[in-house]
């Protein structure tokens, strides 16, 4: 675990150590997130394995974007976005899926993460471009908020075609500004990867369109406390993202009571396990989750951390590492 600087507060001293200890977790465990020799296999779960490492790679991503060169958790994140970029053979895998599946979203997506970060593979690029001019891709059905993603995906990837992306926000849950006494889980998920998508995953605040950044406003803070209440440490770490995510600056109140309420849920070892264990007759809460259970929101945890730091106020952040974030923003990783 690497401290926090001495100059920082208490509040930004629980997260930093909350995110230095979840990066110690994903270096102890990246061999976890390694691609099998079934990576390219007809029946490959994705779910379990090009899904990992391309969220290992964004959460890193994110991480080196708002950190200093000279933070050891900026050098820790790269090292672990290079790990992910070698698990596909520097962008060769793509290539392969691409010929393998040439409808399918997932490579792309998973692609753009490294794209975004100075990772490319012009030859995967090149043959993506032209699946993306077809009319099967086109037609393709998905839900609105996996559209908004594989548009994202398609930007970050140099691909340029006409879509209506704020038609297909609008059929979104958040989109649509759902009555807000029907949040449950499915619509939280929901609603945090649209503002992912809307912001470039905390890149671009402004990319949350008024009306919808007002509605936050006003109902995040209650399903933030009551996923938080529950225990859903893993929904609670995206509802952390958003709440870093929007225009106008965070309420760093919330953020701070927020976060004193979920970093003690994190194991010694970094782990943030996705939902509360139930505890036992001694009131122990038993082992840590095995990866599976806990890799997801340990990452979340690692991203909101980033966000947080990066855009609280700079009397509440001062001396934190991410402060002045915006300063390392486009730094590549050598590949």
């Amino acid at each position: 675990m690497t401290a926090a600087p001495a100059g920082a507060t208490r509040d930004t001293r629980r997260i930093r150590d909350t995110q230095s200890a979840a990066l110690a977790w994903l270096s102890a465990h990246r061999g976890e997130f390694a691609l099998g020799e079934d990576a390219l296999d007809p029946d490959c779960q994705v779910n379990f394995t090009w899904k990992p490492l391309g969220e290992l790679a964004q959460v890193c991503a994110t991480v080196r974007l708002h950190t200093p060169p000279t933070d050891p958790l900026h050098a820790q994140a790269g090292d672990l976005l290079r790990f992910a970029w070698e698990q596909t053979d520097h962008g060769g895998l793509f290539v392969e899926l691409q010929r393998l599946e040439p409808f399918a979203t997932y490579p792309l997506e998973i692609y753009s993460v490294f794209a975004a970060a100075g990772l490319r593979h012009p030859g995967y690029e090149a043959a993506a471009a032209t699946v993306a001019r077809s009319r099967g891709w086109r037609l393709t059905e998905q839900e609105p908020t996996r559209r908004l993603g594989v548009l994202r995906a398609e930007r970050r990837s140099g691909i340029r075609r006409p879509e209506d992306a704020a038609r297909v926000l609008r059929s979104t849950w958040l989109g649509g500004r759902a009555e807000p006494w029907a949040f449950e889980r499915a619509a939280g998920y929901s609603l945090t990867h649209v503002v992912f998508h809307l912001t470039d995953w905390g890149h671009d605040p402004q990319g949350v369109p008024a009306d919808l950044a007002g509605y936050l406003a006003d109902w995040l803070p209650p399903w933030l406390d009551t996923c938080l209440d529950a225990g859903m440490w893993d929904l609670s770490c995206e509802l952390l993202v958003v709440a870093a995510s929007l225009p106008g600056g965070p309420d760093a109140a919330l953020l701070t009571d927020s976060w004193a309420r979920l970093a003690p849920a994190q194991y010694a070892s970094g782990a943030l396990p996705e939902e509360e264990p139930d505890r036992g007759a001694d009131g122990g809460r038993g082992p840590e989750p095995d990866f599976p259970h806990c890799y997801h929101s340990t990452l979340m945890a690692a991203f909101a951390a980033a966000l947080t730091l990066a855009r609280l106020p700079a009397d509440a952040a001062a001396g934190a590492p991410g402060a002045t974030a915006h300063r390392y923003g486009g730094q590549g990783v050598p590949g």
